[in-house]
């Protein structure tokens, strides 16, 4: 069964300066668990056949609009029956005045009722991102981190295959460093991958010999992130004479993370191989290949080894 993550109340209001009009206890120990947003405009209407009251709920210009149609009577039976329905949250935007029978009735059925100054789309926006990455599914997988030339490259393999020296010495050529040893990764969409470190090892390396060192207080500031897409995975390990490895690249290969098929590619290590210029320069080649040019490609085509839509005409190779 999937891990279901939640965030605090008290997390939102702080990092979306919200006014807190009423809590019915704590923000701490209130709790989101979907990133779904909704403007209850059916529910004004009467209509919850499909009311999930676990999203947060935006009151905005339009549904205030909508409200004042109706006499005193009519709004407090309205706004009554969707209160009665407990949302997790609602959030009044722009700043409207928010009148006091609706904070009575807020009370009485203990919802939560926030205000915030933003707009109604924006603040939907920001807040549907800000859910999407607290609640999103993960997994922590034992690796490096480093963005290279704006390349999130996760590098993985055995302990003491050379990780995290590979990791200094691309901070060193100013590449940055995400997490060592271990990378939180979420899935944020249907297409992205995020990786993080844990908060509590968070710039600190273990270089085998020298023992643990902070990152950002021995390089500075900028050698360090806090959070960086997953573009490509580096598989190290050590060189295996009796294995082929891809000399081409025409093989495209992936492995699966969350559901997420994510590029991949091994280097073997031996000694004399700069595994930093190695990592550089497949950062640089995967962006080029996502902006639609393969190299491989290009020079098998020049050789007329392959027609233009990729077919081998050739059993040929280097």
């Amino acid at each position: 069964m999937a891990t279901k993550f939640i965030v605090p109340l008290q997390k939102i209001i702080k990092d979306f300066n919200l006014e807190a009009i009423y809590l019915p206890e704590d923000a701490n120990t209130i709790s989101i668990s979907t990133p779904e947003v909704d403007r209850p405009g059916l529910q004004l209407n009467g209509f919850f056949e499909y009311f999930n009251p676990q999203r947060f709920q935006i009151l905005g210009k339009s549904e205030f609009a909508f409200l004042d149609q109706f006499n005193e009577e009519e709004r407090f039976k309205r706004v009554d029956c969707y209160f009665s329905h407990k949302p997790a949250a609602v959030v009044v935007t722009r700043c409207l005045e928010v009148s006091q029978r609706m904070v009575d009735l807020a009370t009485v059925h203990k919802v939560p009722l926030l205000r915030t100054a933003d707009g109604s789309s924006e603040f939907m926006a920001s807040l549907i991102a800000e859910l999407g990455v607290e609640l999103a599914p993960r997994i922590t997988r034992h690796g490096v981190l480093v963005e290279v030339y704006g390349e999130g490259i996760l590098l993985l393999g055995e302990s003491g295959v050379g990780k995290s020296e590979s990791a200094i010495e691309l901070v060193k050529r100013g590449h940055r460093l995400i997490a060592d040893d271990a990378v939180e990764i979420r899935r944020v969409s249907n297409k992205t991958l995020v990786g993080s470190s844990p908060e509590n090892i968070r710039h600190f390396m273990e270089l085998r010999g020298v023992g643990i060192i902070n990152a950002r207080r021995l390089f500075g500031i900028g050698a360090v992130k806090m959070t960086e897409k997953i573009n490509m995975i580096v598989q190290l390990e050590q060189w295996d004479a009796s294995k082929v490895y891809d000399r081409m690249g025409m093989n495209e290969e992936y492995t699966d993370v969350l559901g997420i098929q994510v590029p991949s590619l091994t280097i073997p290590i031996k000694p004399g191989r700069n595994l930093a210029i190695i990592i550089e320069v497949a950062a640089m080649n995967n962006r080029q290949k996502r902006m639609g040019y393969n190299a491989a490609q290009d020079l098998l085509e020049k050789l007329g080894m392959v027609e233009q839509d990729g077919t081998d005409t050739s059993d040929w190779s280097f």
